[in-house]
């Protein structure tokens, strides 16, 4: 049987999803965000729920990505992501995108040329950003194009990246309806922001979600839920710097601007420059509220749900891949479960994330 990956945040799971898991071939293995999301933001949904939604829409076995795999810049976000799905066995990538080229070519030109290409990049000057550096470098060395509107393409040459040499084959599915970050509600599919910025709406949710029973049931969170705590982190810590990733001068910027800033989005604003994007800057307050430091990887893969199906091929894979399936009192990964006590903070009907909880068991339909 043909094994497909998947890399989703499904924050919140809505009908392109549900379109890109109907398109995909045979098992189908999601490796989906935790309780924040890679750009830096905390999910609306918690991660159970989430994956719950992707299970009752078509896959068969949801495993959760570790926090500092979630909470990362394109490449190291689809690089992590990658490593758990080639352990588990998958034999191709799908993935939605606004631009369907031959992404394995692609693949195979960064496998020849990849020193080449990291070289490019050290040279380019500091004051461009990481993605305007990445960019620059898939057009000089690819002959590709950007029109600054298309993520959902950034992120499908980040998995070429992360595939090149690895025998999976990449499988892109032309993406449907609005913009990624398009508030549009005269479209076939909405986006995941339109539902956030609605979710208070029930027809528009019910008309572009699957899923718009469990996410009106669900604790919903978002980032003013945490900016007190968020703003109590800044004004105390003695050293930011010291946090994952922040160096001195975003230390400075975020000590001043900390002081005026009257929402969560206000100190984005503030803080960010051409170089420091938004979503750096958002990625880099998710690290301050949870307190984050450099740590390992862990090695086992923590799963969140399976059908009948996606419990036969864990049971096919026992032997060579560890795996977590209850988290007790020795931690799966303590900066993720640090991270998600924080988020449970943000809404006080959410449920404890991870002591106890056993992956929920879906009948395949």
């Amino acid at each position: 049987m043909t094994v497909t990956g998947i890399i989703a945040e499904f924050n919140p799971f809505h009908n392109g999803h549900a379109y890109l898991l109907s398109q995909a071939r045979g098992l189908k293995i999601i490796a989906m965000s935790g309780n924040f999301t890679q750009r830096g933001e905390p999910a609306i949904v918690d991660k159970w729920t989430r994956a719950q939604m992707a299970l009752e829409n078509g896959a068969d076995l949801v495993v959760e990505l570790p926090f500092l795999v979630s909470v990362q810049a394109a490449d190291f976000f689809a690089q992590g992501a990658m490593d758990i799905l080639a352990r588990l066995g998958i034999d191709q990538l799908s993935f939605g995108t606004e631009e369907v080229l031959d992404y394995g070519k692609i693949a195979e030109l960064y496998e020849k040329k990849s020193l080449e290409m990291a070289d490019f990049l050290t040279h380019l000057p500091d004051k461009l950003s990481y993605p305007e550096k990445t960019q620059a470098m898939w057009e000089t060395f690819a002959g590709l194009s950007f029109s600054g509107n298309t993520p959902n393409h950034v992120l499908a040459l980040a998995y070429a990246k992360a595939v090149a040499g690895k025998g999976i084959a990449l499988c892109p599915i032309k993406r449907r309806g609005a913009g990624f970050h398009s508030l549009e509600d005269d479209v076939e599919f909405a986006s995941a922001t339109a539902l956030r910025n609605r979710i208070g709406d029930t027809d528009f949710v019910a008309t572009f979600s699957p899923s718009a029973d469990l996410l009106a049931q669900a604790a919903q969170v978002s980032w003013q839920d945490y900016f007190p705590y968020l703003r109590y982190q800044i004004l105390s810590h003695p050293d930011l710097s010291s946090i994952y990733q922040v160096n001195q001068e975003m230390a400075s910027r975020m000590k001043e601007a900390i002081k005026t800033a009257s929402s969560f989005e206000d100190l984005v604003e503030m803080i960010a420059t051409k170089r420091y994007t938004k979503a750096r800057v958002r990625r880099l307050l998710t690290y301050i509220l949870v307190q984050a430091n450099e740590s390992p990887l862990p090695e086992a893969i923590h799963v969140l749900g399976f059908t009948e199906k996606g419990r036969k091929h864990l049971a096919s894979l026992k032997q060579e891949v560890a795996l977590i399936s209850r988290i007790g009192k020795e931690p799966w990964d303590a900066l993720t479960q640090q991270a998600d006590r924080i988020y449970q903070l943000g809404n006080s009907q959410l449920l404890e994330q991870n002591f106890g909880r056993v992956p929920i068991r879906m009948e395949t339909k």
